[in-house]
């Protein structure tokens, strides 16, 4: 087949039809802040008490300086590719599928353990209408419903994918605002708590620990970056998408383990549900607490939805270049979306939490377990982007003093987040987490050294497909 008829065989992706906005929702719904908002605070209050915001402040920071690399990647190279392409920018073909595969590691299993997290919140609000859903049957259905929704919706369009995600994720937020909010005029004066802004008697080993479960609550927030292709003016757009999200989710994620302190205290860290405690604690109305869950809900669907875009765009990208097979290197004619990546990763994340339902796997158990995992793979992501972006400043001349602090502030902490996860060994099935995410690696390199072996001119072509390369109507 000739260069022009394989170009003529895809339709590829659609171009510049991604507002600011919408690439923000696409940052924000990876990250999906209601459900770390949900229970992230309280576990971080286990340790640091008063200095659980100084955890999340610290955590931002570190989010911020990963940010900041990464944005000044995405000023300079516009491509779907994301953290793959940019760090094969600074550290060649190894190091960018290094960092591809561990980005799609990170980006599905985030998917599929959110896709959990739905189920539990689906259930419970159909409990709340008065539904019986609970049982391995009903939860193994919600399962296959809410993730059939997912890999529809990033199928159909990134745009509407997009601005589901973003009216659910906007709806989500604002639910919970709205208890924050009632919850401190509830209080009164007693609203003022100086304490939490004191380093008195705070423990600074818990405010670390506290951090690494606060960085946690950050990943995927570069999602928007896989959007080189869709988003309008992306070599601007997407770093103030990837930045002023960070920022909004970090100032988000301060007040509300604010306000939780504020009206919990000390019982933080003893409720189940801390937004439903709040909730019973300051006697909203009745009708309240079934939209509480649904924001819950809701943020959950979303950040199926938008890691399954980023999962799409890589693999599209690396069938472009022939890593993976060219079939996935080509879109749907109408949709203008990576369909047949889509039609695999969204199955095998139903198809995973399935397996773990029907296994007797609480699906908030999934959540964490699967969640976990595909932490490992972002970790290493945003290392690699990192010590890449050093590596290419320095190659091609640019200033390089706040890239080279930035990232040694980044490689560092992702280092002591791995250690943290690590070390004390923690419980069955935790503690072997990591050694599944290294074998899934050291399987997607046997891929990565055939290609050496068999087809090096394969590997001359990584990370060089950007937007003005891709085939596609706008």
């Amino acid at each position: 087949m000739t260069q022009t008829a394989a170009r003529k065989a895809d339709a590829g992706l659609r171009e510049g039809v991604m507002s600011g906005p919408e690439l923000a929702a696409q940052a924000i719904a990876s990250i999906a802040p209601s459900a770390v908002i949900a229970f992230t605070a309280a576990s971080i209050f286990l340790g640091a008490g008063s200095g659980t915001i100084f955890a999340f402040l610290l955590a931002t920071i570190v989010i911020l300086c990963v940010g900041y690399i990464v944005s000044m990647f995405a000023r300079q190279h516009a491509s779907a590719g994301s953290l793959y392409t940019y760090v094969a920018k600074g550290l060649g073909p190894t190091g960018a599928f290094a960092a591809g595969v561990a980005l799609l590691i990170g980006s599905w299993g985030i998917a599929a353990g959110s896709l959990g997290g739905a189920v539990s919140y689906a259930s419970d609000l159909l409990q709340l209408f008065g539904v019986p859903a609970t049982g391995t049957v009903w939860l193994v259905a919600l399962a296959v419903v809410i993730g059939g929704l997912a890999t529809f919706f990033t199928i159909r369009g990134i745009r509407i994918s997009a601005r589901i995600s973003l009216v659910l994720e906007l709806l989500s937020v604002f639910i919970i605002l709205v208890l924050l909010i009632a919850a401190l005029v509830w209080l009164g004066p007693e609203a003022w708590d100086p304490t939490q802004f004191s380093f008195e008697g705070v423990p600074f080993q818990g405010v670390a620990a506290g951090m690494v479960l606060g960085i946690l609550g950050f990943v995927g927030f570069s999602s928007a970056d896989a959007l080189g292709r869709e988003a309008r003016n992306p070599h601007t757009a997407i770093p103030r998408a990837i930045m002023w999200s960070a920022v909004a989710v970090g100032v988000l994620y301060v007040f509300a383990a604010y306000t939780q302190i504020a009206v919990l205290g000390d019982e933080l860290g003893e409720v189940a549900s801390p937004l439903q405690a709040i909730n019973d604690r300051i006697g909203m109305p009745v009708w309240f607490a079934p939209v509480l869950v649904f924001g819950v809900a809701a943020s959950f669907f979303a950040v199926v939805v938008a890691p399954l875009n980023v999962v799409g765009r890589i693999l599209y990208v690396m069938g472009k270049e022939g890593v993976v097979a060219e079939r996935f290197g080509r879109t749907h004619e109408t949709h203008l979306t990576p369909h047949r990546v889509l039609l695999i990763a969204g199955p095998a994340a139903i198809a995973l939490d399935v397996i773990l339902l029907i296994s007797g796997t609480h699906p908030m158990d999934i959540v964490v377990w699967v969640d976990t995992y595909a932490t490992y793979g972002y970790m290493v992501a945003y290392a690699l982007v990192a010590v890449a972006g050093v590596v290419y400043t320095r190659r091609r001349g640019m200033r390089s003093g706040m890239i080279t602090v930035t990232a040694v502030v980044a490689v560092v902490a992702m280092a002591y987040v791995f250690f943290a996860n690590v070390w004390p060994i923690p419980a069955f099935p935790i503690n072997v987490l990591p050694y599944l995410f290294a074998a899934t690696m050291l399987l997607a390199f046997i891929r990565f050294w055939w290609l050496r072996a068999k087809r090096p001119e394969v590997l001359q072509r990584i990370g060089n497909t950007h937007t003005d390369m891709l085939e596609g109507v706008g």
